[in-house]
């Protein structure tokens, strides 16, 4: 074999081994490593929920604020799980997360304020500007939603407390956008025992903040926004 022919093969030689590199790189082999697929989930659907007023530009601050005493019972706290939803979700859960919230705005616009619990010995002769029970309805209840408020029955301060509940369903309804209910008021509600518990003077109002069920992404998810709509109602209600 002739030296060109020599340079001829080494040449070929080299560049087939090149070919089957370059192969084995772009196609991998038995023993090459397989890239991971990256899954990207989807974004999750949410439901849109109305904005709501902000607490710093919406909330008036209340002349003389500490002359205000305002209870809040968080309903079924320290009795019982009030509603259950089929996950575990429990009403005394949300009412109590509620229930924080209205108290630290109020105390924001210098109110003095009680957090009772729902059979708390306080309530009995209890004295204050204004007392406030919140309640969540129905976890099993499909196609329902809204709020409600009511008053006791046999009010001594008709007058007083139907204002109050003037108030709150104005205010509630603008700041969360959820309409009012008043179907399913129920003599639990008009006949509510703090009612029968507290001075007779003190305006007293229950409030059903929505339904667990169908209402269940704001009441759970955004409780500012509700506790907003409660404490301007009982700001409303004492400027007035």
């Amino acid at each position: 074999m002739s030296y060109n022919q020599l340079i001829f093969w080494g040449v070929m030689a080299i560049l087939l081994t090149i070919t089957i590199g370059l192969g084995l790189k772009l196609f991998g082999s038995d023993s090459a490593t397989v890239p991971k697929t990256i899954l990207i989930s989807p974004p999750l659907e949410t439901e849109l929920i109305p904005a709501a007023p902000t607490v710093k530009t919406d909330l008036p601050s209340m002349n003389n604020g500490t002359n205000f005493l305002v209870g809040i019972v968080a309903g079924h706290k320290g009795n019982d799980s009030g509603a259950v939803c089929a996950d575990g979700l429990t009403e005394a859960t949300i009412n109590y997360t509620i229930a924080a919230e209205v108290m630290d705005l109020l105390k924001r616009r210098g109110l003095q304020t009680d957090l009772l619990n729902e059979f708390d010995d306080r309530l009995t002769g209890y004295k204050a500007n204004v007392l406030i029970s919140i309640h969540a309805d129905s976890c099993q209840v499909a196609g329902a939603s809204g709020f409600k408020v009511a008053r006791v029955t046999d009010s001594a301060i008709p007058q007083a407390e139907d204002r109050l509940v003037d108030c709150l369903n104005r205010e509630y309804g603008r700041y969360t956008g959820l309409p009012q209910h008043p179907s399913s008021i129920t003599d639990n509600m008009t006949n509510y025992h703090a009612f029968r518990e507290i001075d007779g003077q003190t305006p007293g109002a229950i409030i059903e903040v929505g339904f667990l069920l169908d209402d269940r992404v704001i009441l759970e998810t955004k409780p500012k926004i509700i506790a907003r709509g409660i404490a301007a109602g009982i700001i409303c209600f004492l400027e007035e």
